[in-house]
């Protein structure tokens, strides 16, 4: 009988990734911006039509008449110029044009909003399309030129998106103690992705002094706000003692979480400590049946361990030529496994052919 043997997972490995600025997903606006336009705001309006009152006050007046109430004589023509989007402040048309793909109709209806009364969301979505060449051909610095916009008004995705940009170079000259002010600033605000990456800048301690419980703390925000990341990392935390005290019961509690949003490694780890009854009662059918759902997700860790398991029957029904199979797809990924070489070496040649064959057809080759 073996045990899976823990993975060692160290913490102060983990580093910033550019793909945190793919990452960045604009929130719907339910509601138009609670601010009131500013004064000095850029507008456009429409002849004949007044401008729509604040969303806030017509909250507060549900009775009261709209501003363009008022009987006039109006062309169609007239009619046309002011976008419908407009007279509903709460119709989110933006982000359903972004929602569906409609790229240039989003980009449209968003300068319109940006320009018309000052939106922030509308900003920040203009930033988004800009910087990920959505509708529009990418460019980066006018990314940053309406992330920073919104950034100014108080938008906390725009900070958090505006802080990437100025850690990775892009719009503009690398700027990290900006970056490291609109990180906090975001992460103030309750934004979760902000706090994640401000707490790896904290960890690795180059552009911040190390601080592993400021670390802690960021991550533990960002994990309560919903952030598998950052759920996955706080765990790392826990199970080491890192800028906490060890506590196994909260790693796994945090492994779980992160599992059940989908984060392939937090199943791995999760799946092992199932499987050997650390910090969870012991359950090696479902451990089992986690790690072969991470396997299918190309994780060569939870491929390997898979392996292990069926080679050697444990929680599971013995299958030397599917634990072939998979040893043989992680030894392509890089994860070798010596002692299983040894173990499936007098496997006859017809199941060794089988089990690579599967192998090779699994990873399309």
């Amino acid at each position: 009988m073996r045990t899976l043997q823990r993975i060692a997972v160290v913490a102060a490995s983990l580093v910033l990734s550019q793909a945190a600025l793919a990452q960045m997903q604009i929130a719907p606006p339910a509601a138009e911006s609670k601010a009131a336009p500013k004064k000095d705001a850029p507008k456009k309006e429409a002849p004949q039509k007044e401008k729509p009152a604040p969303a806030a006050a017509r909250k507060a007046a549900p009775a009261a008449p709209k501003p363009t109430a008022t009987p006039t004589p109006e062309s169609s023509a007239t009619k046309t110029q002011a976008p419908s989007v407009f007279d509903d402040p709460n119709a989110d048309l933006v982000y359903g044009a972004y929602q569906r793909g409609m790229y240039k109709t989003a980009f449209d209806l968003a300068m319109n909003r940006a320009q018309y009364n000052g939106d922030p969301k509308a900003m920040t979505m203009l930033g988004e399309l800009y910087s990920n060449a959505l509708g529009v051909k990418r460019d980066y610095a006018k990314a940053a030129e309406w992330y920073k916009r919104a950034a100014d008004a108080g938008d906390r995705e725009a900070m958090f998106a505006l802080a990437m940009l100025r850690l990775a170079g892009r719009g503009g000259a690398k700027n990290r103690e900006e970056a490291v002010k609109l990180l906090a600033s975001a992460a103030k605000l309750g934004n979760p992705k902000a706090a994640y990456n401000l707490a790896l800048l904290y960890l690795d301690g180059q552009t911040l002094p190390q601080d592993l419980k400021r670390a802690a703390e960021l991550l533990r925000m960002a994990a309560d706000a919903g952030s598998p990341e950052a759920q996955y990392a706080l765990a790392t935390f826990y199970k080491e003692g890192t800028g906490v005290e060890k506590d196994m019961e909260k790693a796994v509690r945090l492994l779980q979480a992160a599992s059940l949003a989908g984060n392939v490694d937090a199943e791995v780890e999760y799946a092992i400590a199932m499987f050997n009854g650390t910090g969870t009662p012991k359950n090696q059918p479902a451990a089992v049946a986690l790690l072969r759902k991470a396997a299918k997700q190309n994780s060569p860790i939870a491929q390997n361990r898979l392996a292990r398991v069926l080679a050697f029957g444990t929680g599971v029904q013995q299958d030397k030529i599917e634990a072939l199979k998979w040893h043989w797809i992680a030894k392509s990924a890089g994860k070798g496994d010596p002692e299983l070489d040894e173990y499936l070496a007098d496997l006859p040649a017809a199941d060794r052919a089988k089990a690579e064959g599967e192998g090779r057809k699994w990873l399309g080759k």
